[in-house]
C-alpha cells in the first residue's frame, strides 16, 4: 500500500470536527484528543508559519496578550525576534504606549536602546539588587545616574567581587577608562571591538560622551541570528498595540500609527458592541494599512458583526483565562474550544484569522487551538514569569516568582484596566479576574524554541506538516478528534504513582 493510501484511508475513527462541536454542551481543550494520523516527516518538516491577521504573517504562532504583567517593549522585541508579535498594554499614558512600542520599531539587533544604569552615589548593594532581580552586571554609571547622560564609568563584576562593604558607593570601584563606540557603529563593528578588546560590554556615545546605547557580549552570542524574525517591509520588528473603545483611543491610534505599529487589538473582553464597530469603522477609515483585530468574541453572531464592520482579525475568548472570572462573575461566555472552533468556521468564509485568546497552560493546548481553527494562539499565562515579562522577581517559600495579574482585577482596573469592561468611572468596581504569581521561566529566547519543538511533534503526530494543511484537514474530515470522558482525562495525565518528579515551564 502506497503513502498516499496510508493517508487517504478509509477506516476513520473517531469524529469530523464538525461532529465533535454539534454536540449542545461546551468543550475545552481538555475534552477532547485529537486521533494520531499517519507519518511520513521529521519534526524538522514542520513549518509552523501563520497568519495573524489578513494581511501579517508569523513564523510561529505565538502573540503575548496586552497585559501589564505580560507585555512592554521588551517582551514584545523578543516575540519579534522569534516570529512572533507582542501586543503593548494601554495600561499607561498615550506617551508611555507610544514609547513603548518606538522602541520595538527602532530596536537594532543586538543593541540594547534603554540600558539599566546607575550614577556615582550609588551602591554596591544596588548593583548586587539589579542581578538578583534582572539577572545582569556591567552596570553603566552615568553623571546624574540616568540613561542618555554623560557616561563617567562601569562597574563589572571584578570591580565588586571581593568588596566585602556592600554599602561603598561605585564611583569608589567603577572602572573609569571605558572602552566605548560611536554612535552609528554597525553591529558588526561592535561585535569586533568586543572580541578585540575582550570585553563584556560596549557603551555606545554619542559625540558630547552621552550614552546612547549598550552592546552586550552575551547579547550578541545569543541574538546572533534570528532568521524567523517578524519584521515589516522596512525590516522593522512588528509590533502591535492594544486600544479600548473610549473617544480617546481616538487620539491613542493615531499616536501609534505614527510610532509605526503594525496592528491595533481593540481590546474588550465583550466585543460585540457599537462602540467596538465605530472604533472598528474609524481606524480603517482614517489609517492606510493599519491592522486591526477585534475582539473579544465567542459566537458566529458576534464574530459576523465585527468582520463586517473591517476586522481583520479576530480575538476570540471570553473568560478562560487561569486569572479571569468572568464566566462565574457574569454569568457569561463560553467554552474556550467551542468558542474557536465556531468563530474560525464561520470567519474562514471571510479569510479572516482568528486568535485563539486565554485557556493555553501547555503545548497540547496550543496544539488543540490550532487543530480547531485557530491560526495563532494569544498567551498571558504561559509567558508572564518570564525575564523579559515586566515586573521585578521576587521570593516566596524559596521559589522565583513574578506577580502577574488580570486586567480585570481591581488592582488592573485601579491602573486602567477597566477602559475593557465598559465601567471606567465607576465608583464601585466588579472584579472579573484576580492576582497572583507564576513561577519563574527564563526567557523567551530559550522558552520559545522548547514550545516550537514541542508544536512541532504534536504536529507530527498528528500527521499534518503545516497550519495550513492542518485547517485543510479539519475543514474535510480528515482531521479526526474523539471525546474524552473525566476518567479518560485523568488516565492521560500522570497517575498511580507513589511519588513523581514534574517537568518544569522555565526554560534553562
Amino acid at each position: 500500500m502506497s503513502n498516499q493510501s496510508y493517508r487517504d484511508s478509509q477506516f476513520l475513527d473517531g469524529l469530523s470536527g464538525e461532529e465533535l462541536f454539534s454536540m449542545q454542551i461546551g468543550l475545552t481543550y481538555r475534552d477532547f484528543l485529537v486521533l494520531p494520523g499517519f507519518i511520513d516527516f521529521n519534526p524538522s518538516d514542520v513549518e509552523l508559519e501563520t497568519r495573524f491577521t489578513k494581511n501579517i504573517k508569523l513564523k510561529r504562532p505565538f502573540v503575548s496578550s496586552p497585559m501589564d504583567t505580560v507585555t512592554e517593549s521588551s517582551m514584545a522585541i523578543a516575540q519579534a525576534l522569534m516570529g512572533g508579535i507582542g501586543i503593548i498594554h494601554y495600561n499607561n499614558t498615550i506617551d508611555e504606549q507610544v514609547s513603548e512600542v518606538s522602541k520595538v520599531k527602532r530596536f537594532e539587533n543586538g543593541f540594547i536602546s534603554d540600558p539599566v544604569v546607575l550614577g556615582p552615589k550609588n551602591t554596591i548593594h544596588d548593583l548586587d539588587h539589579i542581578k538578583e532581580t534582572q539577572g545582569f552586571t556591567g552596570i553603566p554609571i552615568t553623571a546624574d545616574g540616568t540613561k542618555y547622560s554623560k557616561l563617567i564609568g562601569i562597574v563589572t563584576n571584578r570591580d565588586i567581587d571581593f568588596e566585602r562593604d556592600r554599602s561603598i558607593p561605585v564611583e569608589r570601584v567603577m572602572t573609569t577608562e571605558v572602552i566605548t563606540g560611536r554612535a552609528g557603529i554597525t553591529l558588526k563593528e561592535a561585535n569586533d571591538i568586543i572580541k578585540k578588546e575582550k570585553i563584556g560590554k560596549l557603551p555606545i556615545l554619542d559625540k558630547d560622551g552621552k550614552l546612547v546605547s549598550l552592546v552586550s557580549r552575551s547579547d550578541l552570542k545569543k541574538n546572533k541570528d534570528f532568521p524567523d524574525s517578524s519584521k515589516d517591509e522596512n525590516k522593522r520588528l512588528r509590533c502591535g498595540a492594544a486600544v479600548s473603545t473610549l473617544p480617546e483611543s481616538r487620539d491613542r491610534v493615531a499616536a501609534l500609527y505614527e510610532a509605526g505599529v503594525d496592528v491595533i487589538i481593540i481590546d474588550s473582553a465583550q466585543g460585540n458592541s457599537i462602540y467596538q464597530i465605530e472604533m472598528l469603522q474609524f481606524i480603517k477609515s482614517n489609517f492606510k494599512n493599519l491592522e486591526v483585530v477585534g475582539g473579544n468574541v465567542v459566537t458566529r453572531g458576534q464574530a459576523e458583526n465585527l468582520i463586517r464592520a473591517g476586522a481583520d482579525g479576530l480575538r476570540i475568548g471570553m473568560g478562560p483565562g487561569s486569572i479571569c472570572i468572568t464566566q462565574d462573575t457574569m454569568a457569561v461566555g463560553r467554552a474556550q474550544a467551542t468558542a474557536v472552533y465556531q468563530t474560525a468556521a464561520h470567519a474562514a468564509k471571510y479569510d479572516v484569522p482568528v486568535i485563539a485568546d486565554g485557556g493555553i497552560s501547555n503545548i497540547g493546548d496550543i496544539a488543540n487551538a490550532l487543530a480547531i481553527g485557530a491560526s495563532a494562539c494569544m498567551m498571558g499565562f504561559m509567558f508572564a514569569g518570564t525575564t523579559e515579562a515586566p515586573g521585578e522577581y521576587f521570593y516566596e517559600n524559596g521559589i522565583r516568582l513574578k506577580k502577574y495579574r488580570g486586567m480585570a482585577s481591581i488592582e488592573a482596573m485601579k491602573a486602567g484596566g477597566d477602559k475593557r469592561y465598559f465601567n471606567e468611572g465607576q465608583k464601585v468596581k466588579v472584579a472579573q479576574g484576580v492576582s497572583g504569581s507564576v513561577v519563574d521561566r527564563g526567557s523567551i529566547l530559550n522558552f520559545i524554541p522548547y514550545l516550537s519543538l514541542g508544536l512541532r511533534l504534536s504536529f507530527q503526530d498528528m500527521g499534518f506538516r503545516t497550519v495550513q494543511d492542518l485547517h485543510k484537514g479539519l475543514r474535510e474530515g480528515k482531521l479526526r478528534f474523539e471525546r474524552r470522558s473525566e476518567s479518560a482525562q485523568a488516565q492521560g495525565s500522570v497517575h498511580s504513582l507513589y511519588s513523581y518528579s514534574a517537568p518544569s515551564l522555565r526554560a534553562e
